[in-house]
């Protein structure tokens, strides 16, 4: 009997939904395939496609549907977030500097360096131990003066949600703009900017079904950002060139999964992780409210008829990484904390590309290890805890 494959890695991408496709054809064949800058008909069909696209994802997101700009995807929407502001910020003789947290996508995080490389500066804004942003920090930086401060709503590595409101409060009598990348939380946890002090919010369409190429970045104010890229005047010039319209329609055709595509048996697994390694730890707040995705750090395979849960620790590590098993980035800014240094990659030394952090970092469980996990209860969640211990010869993993 042939091996089911199950599919567990849904925080890197999804696969496009029966109905998204649905939604696109129409806009791929020969009725609205036109430029949607075009005034003749197949061009009206197209950008019809386009504005209606923008008011469901503004009434998702409680924006309105001139806010919503779309983008190539998420890392384009983060870059002209994070670039954009600090640039505006310099035009306004305002700081032409950047804070962000340590533990932000890389679309983030590299941003933010290069505004370094534009004569800006970047101030990286540490975690606790649990990710979550010290507000002692935000506040010294906003003191210091910033253009833009930009937090992620829903961390991509471990789960953590960042309390987003009362951050972007804190900037707004500093008159800064807040950013947040809301890429792993739209769809799975409520996330709105109506009467809240969030500047800016990047949200991706392949994360909730939607093809990859396609994101969006809600711009309450337009004078708070520049483009980066130049070219014709659509999208009010801010991101120019000519809209993937069978993108942006499928970015709204499913806006939210549908109950129980994503069940996670978080409680029934904590369980048995406890009976197998009573002395684990847990990243993150357990207590919190956490998205219905967990991120998966590590391989997970189900073997259907078995019934059990086998964690296999290749590489803690990230997928948007251009096929390279790299160290997560808590991982890494709680090794830096520590005082133990980084290379040029900003990777902990002595832990190379493709290897696991056992020499000098928080040691991978390189064996295998089973605990029995009630097949149903599993069902199709996409997101399990995943072993790292902190202990380098504790020989048990804690859970992320």
């Amino acid at each position: 009997m042939p091996k089911r494959l199950v599919y567990l890695d849904n925080a890197a991408t999804t696969a496009v939904r029966p109905e998204v496709l649905e939604a696109m054809l129409p806009f791929l064949g020969r009725e609205a395939f036109g430029n949607p800058s075009s005034a003749h008909r197949f061009g009206r069909a197209a950008r019809a496609g386009i504005e209606t696209t923008k008011r469901a994802i503004a009434a998702a997101l409680g924006a309105e549907p001139n806010q919503v700009i779309f983008t190539s995807g998420g890392t384009e929407a983060d870059n002209l977030a994070v670039i954009g502001a600090a640039l505006a910020s310099r035009d306004r003789k305002g700081p032409f500097r950047v804070a962000v947290s340590a533990v932000e996508h890389k679309a983030v995080l590299a941003a933010a360096h290069f505004v370094t490389h534009l004569g800006g500066e970047e101030i990286i804004l540490p975690v606790s131990a649990s990710g979550v942003v010290e507000t002692a920090a935000l506040d010294e930086a906003l003191a210091r003066g910033v253009g833009v401060v930009s937090v992620m709503w829903v961390n991509n590595e471990v789960g953590t949600m960042q309390p987003i409101p009362e951050l972007a409060a804190r900037c707004r009598p500093h008159g800064v703009c807040f950013h947040s990348d809301g890429v792993q939380a739209f769809g799975k946890v409520p996330v709105s900017v109506r009467d809240s002090a969030i500047s800016l919010l990047t949200i991706s369409g392949h994360k909730i079904g939607a093809p990859k190429g396609i994101g969006a970045l809600v711009v309450r104010d337009r004078r708070a950002i520049e483009a980066i890229i130049h070219g014709g005047g659509q999208q009010f010039g801010l991101r120019p060139g000519t809209e993937n319209v069978p993108g942006i329609v499928a970015a709204a055709a499913r806006r939210r999964p549908r109950r129980g595509d994503q069940r996670v048996a978080r409680g029934p697994c904590a369980a048995r992780v406890q009976r197998v390694d009573p002395g684990h730890r847990q990243r993150g707040d357990a207590d919190a409210p956490r998205p219905r995705r967990r991120r998966l750090l590590l391989g997970l395979g189900v073997q259907h008829g078995v019934g059990r849960a086998v964690a296999r620790a290749h590489c803690a590590g990230r997928a948007a990484g251009a096929g390279r098993c790299r160290p997560a980035i808590l991982v890494r800014s709680r090794h830096q904390s520590r005082g133990r240094g980084r290379d040029d990659r900003g990777a902990p030394q002595g832990c190379g590309e493709g290897e696991s952090l056992e020499r000098g970092a928080p040691q991978v469980r390189r064996r295998s290890s089973e605990a029995a996990v009630d097949e149903a209860a599993v069902g199709r969640s996409v997101f399990l805890t995943a072993a790292v211990s902190d202990r380098p010869s504790a020989g048990r993993g804690g859970v992320w």
